[in-house]
Parts: structure tokens; C-alpha cells; sequence
């Protein structure tokens, strides 16, 4: 097989399928660690109820097993997270576009995110233009994609920071940037942190930005980054604005009519004496 023929898209058949195969494995994974979740709350409890007998503190061997426990908790956590996230990534393609008012959808998403970053002292600067048009979106896909970059950008200023998003119009297209002040990318990190399984993060799946690229190109747009170490990021969303068949049917009417020749009738008042048109003179 030729380099082009392996890096190819899978057809929408095979897509399909790979989407149901990816979603029985991550129910089959998804059942043990909901077990496992549920047993170590339970052992949880019961090492606490132990440990509090009489008011008594833990002794140091309980401290050591509430704590192998609480690890044990966060792994099945993070195990989880990398479920979802694989399963959100396998059944990618599956977008139900629509007109949508993209500021409504940030303004939205925003509102949920701003109490956690005022807790950790973020200021949010937003401009958000009064008459953007449409555009055309699964609602639902693209709050995940601005989620992901708002919790991104969240991560890389724990001290702090500014957030930045603004959405502007330039043509049929909208410009949507989310930029903060955090700790930015090298070369390299800009370089890959769209490809798939690829992370910073301790515990980071690699799917966020590989997810988010690939739900904005299934809406015909496309995602770019700029960063710089030590100054910030900032990601470029721009997708297509909805085009209102209907105006574009009547505006293309009122064009022909204009461009149509002139009928010219023989009763017109301005016919020369020799019963010529002086248009035809």
C-alpha cells in the first residue's frame, strides 16, 4: 500500500463502522471502571467509618490506605476522561449542521466557565460583534470545541492571566480567536498539538485538540495556532457564515432584470419623426 492510499480517509461505510466498534469497546471498558469506581467509594467509606471511631484519628496504616484509595479514585477518573474522549473522537463526522448564533453559543459557554477562572484570576475581555449572521453549526459539537480551548487555555495560566475572544466577520467568514497570557508552546508543541495522542499534560488523553480540529474541518472551516513561549497562545477558528438562499435568489432576480435589454415599444412618446427609436439612432 502507497504512502497516499494509507493516509487516506476511510469511506463513510467504514467510517460508520469503526464509529460502532469504537463505541462497544468503550462501553465494554466503560462497565469495569464504573465497578471499580463504585467498590473503591464504598472501601472509602468504610476505611473512614473505621478510622472515626470514637473520634479517633486515622492511625498511620488507615492514612496509607485512604490514600492508596484516593490514587486508585483519580486513575479510574482519568481512565474515564480517555473513554470519553476516544469515543467523542471515534464517532467524529457525525455533525447535525444547522443556522446557529455562534456569539449566543460563546456567550454561553463563557458564563459556565467564568466562575472557575475567576477563582483562579482570570479576566475575561470579550468582543462579540451586534450582527453577526448565522452560521451554519452543530450546536452541541462546537460548545465541546470552544470548551476544550477555554479549559486549555485556563491550564496554561495557573497564576493568572487574561483571556481573550473575539469574533469578527471578514467576507462569508467568521474569525472566532481565543487568546490567553499563559505559558504558550514551543516549535514543536505548536507543531503537534493537533495530532492525535499527543500531549503535555501529566494527564492529558491527545485527543482535545485533535477532536476539536476535526469537528471544525467536518464544518467546513479550519483551526490554527500561534503561540510563543512565556507570552501566550491563540487559536483561529474561521467557519462559513449560513447563506440565505432565499436573499440570494432575489438578489440574483433583481440583477437580471437590471442587466435584461430594454423592450422597446413603438408608442413610446420619444420616437423620432421618421419613426425611429432615438435609442436605436
Amino acid at each position: 500500500m502507497s504512502p497516499q492510499e494509507s493516509s487516506a480517509p476511510p469511506s463513510p461505510e467504514r467510517a460508520e463502522f469503526l464509529a460502532r466498534v469504537a463505541g462497544g469497546l468503550a462501553h465494554e471498558i466503560k462497565n469495569p471502571l464504573s465497578t471499580m469506581s463504585i467498590n473503591l467509594a464504598l472501601l472509602e467509606e468504610e476505611f473512614r467509618r473505621g478510622a472515626g471511631r470514637e473520634g479517633a484519628e486515622p492511625s498511620a496504616r488507615e492514612q496509607r490506605y485512604l490514600k492508596r484509595i484516593g490514587t486508585l479514585q483519580r486513575e479510574v477518573r482519568r481512565l474515564e476522561n480517555i473513554v470519553e474522549d476516544f469515543l467523542r473522537y471515534a464517532r467524529g463526522g457525525v455533525v447535525n449542521r444547522k443556522p446557529e448564533d455562534l456569539c449566543a453559543l460563546l456567550r454561553e459557554v463563557l458564563e459556565f466557565v467564568e466562575p472557575e477562572d475567576e477563582r483562579q484570576e482570570i479576566r475575561h475581555h470579550v468582543e462579540l460583534p451586534a450582527a453577526l449572521p448565522l452560521v451554519r453549526l452543530d450546536a452541541g459539537a462546537m460548545r465541546q470545541v470552544v470548551l476544550n480551548l477555554l479549559v486549555n487555555a485556563r491550564q496554561a495560566m495557573p497564576g493568572g492571566g487574561e483571556l481573550i475572544v473575539r469574533v469578527q466577520r471578514e467576507g462569508n467568514w467568521a474569525l472566532l480567536t481565543i487568546t490567553d497570557t499563559g505559558v504558550g508552546m514551543n516549535e514543536e508543541e505548536v507543531a503537534r498539538c493537533f495530532d492525535t495522542y499527543w500531549s503535555t499534560k501529566r494527564e492529558g488523553s491527545g485527543l482535545g485538540l485533535a477532536t476539536a480540529r476535526r469537528i471544525v474541518e467536518e464544518h467546513g472551516g479550519t483551526i490554527s495556532v500561534f503561540s510563543e513561549p512565556g507570552r501566550g497562545t491563540s487559536f483561529s477558528i474561521v467557519l462559513p457564515l449560513a447563506v440565505e438562499i432565499a436573499g440570494s435568489r432575489e438578489a440574483a432576480e433583481a440583477r437580471a432584470e437590471r442587466e435584461a435589454p430594454r423592450e422597446v415599444s413603438l408608442d413610446d412618446d420619444d420616437e423620432g419623426t421618421d419613426g425611429t427609436n432615438e435609442d436605436e439612432r
